[in-house]
């Protein structure tokens, strides 16, 4: 057997510094950018093993006692809605579908929280069966991690046969009145030559498709920039069989580039996180299932707000780290400088 680290970041907990911060509730960085976009992961434990996300093997367990529990999360979105500026909710993983309490979570925020938008990003393994209490709880909406419609293809890069249940849980979301549908599709050299396929699909299928340029976020540190597909060579593979008029971003803060299909209505996006970088107008905050603010995907800075609530923190107290920990936030990732160095945390054990 491989063993696998998780990963933990060089600096955990302590508490960070409001020095120049100026006095306003919202999570202000030193850049004048505000986080407003709040992903929770709460779960490290995943149905699929993708190869850009996890290792074969899985990600080593996170303890029942570390992970944060409903009651916790609740009471963590609530903070950030209130108090903080928060205005959109994502659950993440790991695999979101893989607690079992899932739909106590988002009832507990949306009844915590009514006016939030609360959105999943989920593999849909499985979705079929949940997505109608799911939906009944608060779930507004969903984004589907799926990189192929190719059966054999989906199988070699996820190590698992379940593209027809990803396929069932995409239809019965909007069955269940979930909008809009999102697919998320990272761009690899081995599903570039279908991504003409997962496009048409999508369209067929009434998903709003984006691509994602690879990122080195994987388990098993085999990224390259050498060998990453490139938001320009995907629009001269799907412009072979699309006419693709660019629209670029209705929302500054948003990640993805659009493109009108053959005239539109429907779109398709591109998510250039490498090539195009978007982190001068990234207004995300992250938590971590084990209870880490955490300011940046690449930055291992990472503060304790777990602890903070089991050892009696005031709301006032936790709210102070978390502005903190956003006030000290990076410019931006970095990837293309010379001394770059890919952070500890997996995508997987992030939250994407």
């Amino acid at each position: 057997m491989t063993v696998v680290l998780m990963g933990l970041p060089a600096v955990r907990g302590g508490r960070p510094t409001l020095d120049g911060r100026p006095d306003t509730p919202e999570l202000v960085d030193k850049f004048g950018r505000v986080a407003r976009d709040l992903r929770v992961s709460i779960t490290e434990k995943c149905s699929l093993r993708c190869t850009y996300c996890m290792p074969e093997e899985g990600l080593p367990a996170i303890p029942a006692d570390e992970l944060l529990s409903a009651a916790e999360i609740v009471r963590l979105v609530t903070l950030a809605v209130r108090e903080l500026g928060v205005r959109e909710v994502r659950f993440t993983g790991g695999e979101p579908l893989m607690r079992r309490d899932l739909e106590e979570i988002i009832g507990g925020c949306r009844a915590a929280v009514p006016g939030t938008p609360l959105a999943m990003t989920t593999n849909a393994v499985g979705l079929e069966h949940r997505v109608r209490g799911l939906a009944a709880a608060g779930l507004r909406r969903v984004n589907v991690s799926l990189d192929t419609v190719d059966r054999a293809g989906f199988a070699r890069l996820t190590r698992r046969d379940r593209l027809t249940s990803v396929q069932a849980g995409i239809r019965a979301a909007h069955a269940a009145g979930l909008a809009p549908v999102k697919v998320n599709a990272v761009l690899m050299r081995e599903t570039l030559s279908g991504a003409a396929d997962l496009l048409r699909w999508c369209l067929d299928e009434g998903c709003e498709l984006r691509f994602i340029e690879e990122m080195p976020l994987d388990a098993d540190h085999e990224w390259a920039r050498a060998n990453m597909i490139t938001a320009a060579e995907l629009l001269d593979v799907l412009g072979a069989r699309f006419a693709l008029e660019p629209i670029g971003r209705s929302d500054p803060s948003a990640p993805a580039e659009t493109w009108l299909v053959d005239g539109g209505p429907a779109t398709v996006g591109i998510i250039a996180s490498v090539t195009r970088s978007f982190c001068g107008d990234c207004d995300r905050t992250r938590l971590t299932a084990d209870g880490m603010v955490r300011s940046c995907l690449f930055s291992d800075q990472e503060y304790d707000l777990r602890s903070l609530l089991r050892t009696g923190a005031s709301d006032a107290e936790v709210a102070a780290v978390w502005r903190g920990a956003m006030w000290n936030k990076w410019a931006g990732h970095g990837i293309g400088a010379a001394g770059f160095v890919p952070p500890e945390r997996t995508m997987g054990a992030i939250g994407g």
